[in-house]
């Protein structure tokens, strides 16, 4: 009979919760995809995001479809003797498609990732809305975990209808070019995030717990600090239930619940006659809100952090250390006020609601754009759900895409954000090896194929299949990726610096100028020292050709000429100039003394006038003046 009482108090939590769950508002999250060719299929499509992998938010993918021709569902290794899903270099990442069905979501990515892909499509295999694809309820012989924790690579579940017309497209020899886009696929109002972490203390969940504790393990710096410089502002949340009223003054009731059943969390370990209850994980819970109301009011919210990973360290289940003196004792090895967290807390046996808790279910209920929260962990950024794996490195990176353009902090720029996608074949983007100049771009939005600048010199193409050095001063870098050459002391390139782009042979060479140039051989195709006179030998780049009978080569007008008459006859004109320059300059000097010598007289002449008569001057005027 206790038997019983057990399992129909279960059954009844079960559908319980099951029906809050079909009654609640869940929420698809999705992203952009965007065809671009072929024509027929061009446009933007919605699809469904993964609760597993590393969605790449804030950036975006560009792919070719791959659909194979064997293991069409993805539930088995992808062999590549018969499909070949790792990218070239020069070519565009594979995406590969496959059908929904026959094995977890989880496995056929696994499987994608594993055989090469950039990322996986799943199309539906009924008329249905989109669906969130999520992991496994269960391990599988304990080794489902170990995969799903690996899983890297972004998924995305895609229509029925939209699936059957890439199919048939591929099917007809045709390709599927796309763009997978996560830009807004977490919104960024302004230049602070607030995101929210549904959790639990219980930590006799298994793999998920283990890798929940883990991720505060990692991330409580960078969430400190985010939080500290006010790049972020952080909530922790706790899930709880209450129990049917029909059901309160059970005996399981009462294990799970306080507050007379308002309050309650399913047992740790799933046997009510061992370990610790329900109840304990409830009080714990709140007493980790109320850690984080105190410590925010303290203006150290990011105390919380700090309280949680000490706990899980200090006082964990299967060391029979999860009770409140061990606690009390995290609490004030921090210095956080005990005495108003316990007042926070109130009276967990008194049948009255309890404000903390009350609060923390009315916050389950979804609000906006997020959903409501069902299932635990849950990430709530920007009041909305995030999907993808629960690690630092993922995490982080969405909360660095969900700031707006350009107000990114100095955290989400560190070599720690980069994806390290350029690792692996390059990213799948152009790169010169011999230069070591590549167009990958590793950010937290993801690896981008981008033409670089080097050295103040900007590289122009697409990024994929090719870069070209561009504008002034491109011969800096790596020749400006043209062709060059050294012989017998002589060297050549096809490179230009007044060029903006391309390579042309320099004089003496023919070739395209990127891989090689030749030597032109003038003296044998007769383009130079053709005269009669004339001997033509080839050189490496040029020519050099002599003349007969003493007679001297210009290369100008590639004739001969006489090398006596043509010195005597510079010899002549240069003294021809020198005598006339010399004629000229006496000439100008003596016409410049006469006049200075006639200037001076007349000026004499004047003012000896005023006193005495010249002899030039008529007698009478003397007379003239000597009667007045």
């Amino acid at each position: 009979m206790k038997m019983l009482t057990k399992l129909s108090f279960l059954w009844c939590l079960w559908i319980f919760l099951c029906g809050s769950c079909c009654m609640g508002r869940f929420v698809v999250e999705k992203n952009n995809l965007k065809i671009t060719s072929p024509k027929s299929l061009r446009g933007v499509y919605e699809c469904a995001i993964g609760n597993f992998g590393v969605p790449k938010y804030g950036g975006t993918m560009i792919g070719t479809v791959v659909y194979p021709k064997f293991n069409q569902n993805g539930c088995h290794r992808f062999n590549d003797a018969d499909t070949s899903l790792s990218s070239k270099p020069g070519s565009f990442p594979s995406f590969v498609l496959v059908d929904r069905g026959d094995c977890y979501f989880t496995l056929k990515a696994w499987n994608a990732q594993m055989g090469g892909a950039a990322a996986i499509l799943v199309a539906d295999d009924r008329v249905e809305p989109l669906i969130t694809m999520d992991t496994p309820e269960e391990a599988n012989g304990g080794n489902v975990d170990d995969y799903i924790e690996k899983i890297t690579i972004p998924s995305a579940l895609i229509s029925k209808s939209l699936g059957d017309s890439i199919k048939k497209t591929l099917s007809s020899g045709g390709m599927v070019n796309m763009n997978l886009d996560w830009r807004e696929a977490l919104p960024h109002p302004d230049e602070r995030v607030e995101y929210e972490l549904w959790t639990s203390s219980n930590d006799e969940c298994g793999p998920k717990c283990e890798s929940e504790l883990n991720f505060f393990k990692s991330f409580k710096g960078a969430a400190q600090l985010l939080e500290q410089k006010g790049y972020t502002r952080f909530t922790p949340h706790y899930i709880t239930w209450y129990c049917p009223e029909a059901f309160i003054l059970s005996q399981q009731c009462k294990a799970q619940c306080i507050n007379n059943g308002r309050y309650c969390a399913p047992d740790p370990e799933q046997d009510f006659s061992r370990g610790y209850d329900g109840k304990d994980v409830v009080v714990q819970n709140l007493r980790q809100a109320c850690f984080f109301k105190v410590a925010n009011h303290s203006g150290k919210p990011w105390q919380w952090w700090d309280y949680v990973t000490d706990f899980a360290i200090r006082c964990p289940m299967r060391a029979h250390r999860y009770t409140e003196e061990c606690s009390d004792q995290v609490v004030q090895s921090l210095g956080v006020d005990l005495n108003k967290i316990k007042e926070c807390m109130g009276d967990r046996n008194a049948d009255v609601e309890n404000p903390i808790l009350k609060a923390e279910q009315d916050a389950q209920i979804g609000h906006g754009t997020r959903g409501d929260v069902t299932i635990l962990p849950t990430l709530v950024i920007n009041n909305r759900q995030y999907r993808g794996m629960l690690s630092k490195a993922a995490v982080l990176k969405a909360i660095c895409a969900s700031f707006q353009e350009t107000t990114e902090p100095s955290i989400c720029l560190t070599p720690d954000m980069e994806t390290n996608e350029c690792l692996v074949n390059n990213g799948g983007c152009w790169q010169d090896k011999s230069a070591n100049i590549t167009a990958c771009r590793d950010t937290f939005r993801g690896r981008i194929c981008e033409c670089p600048i080097v050295q103040n010199v900007k590289f122009v193409g697409d990024g994929y299949t090719h870069c070209e050095a561009s504008g002034p001063l491109r011969c800096a870098v790596n020749n400006g990726g043209c062709w060059q050459g050294a012989q017998a002391g002589r060297a050549y390139s096809a490179c230009i610096d007044d060029h903006t782009k391309g390579c042309k042979c320099p004089t003496g060479f023919r070739g395209d100028g990127v891989h090689s140039c030749e030597d032109v051989d003038e003296c044998k195709e007769k383009l130079a020292c053709q005269c009669p006179e004339c001997s033509c030998k080839n050189t490496w780049g040029s020519y050099e050709c002599s003349c007969s009978n003493g007679l001297f080569y210009m290369r100008e007008s590639d004739m001969c000429i006489g090398k006596y008459s043509a010195s005597v006859s510079n010899v002549g004109f240069v003294w021809m100039l020198i005598l006339i320059l010399g004629i000229g300059g006496a000439g100008g000097y003596a016409f410049y003394k006469y006049r200075i010598q006639r200037y001076m007289d007349y000026e004499i002449r004047a003012i000896m006038a005023q006193y005495m008569p010249l002899d030039n001057q008529p007698e009478n005027l003397n007379q003239v003046q000597h009667a007045v």
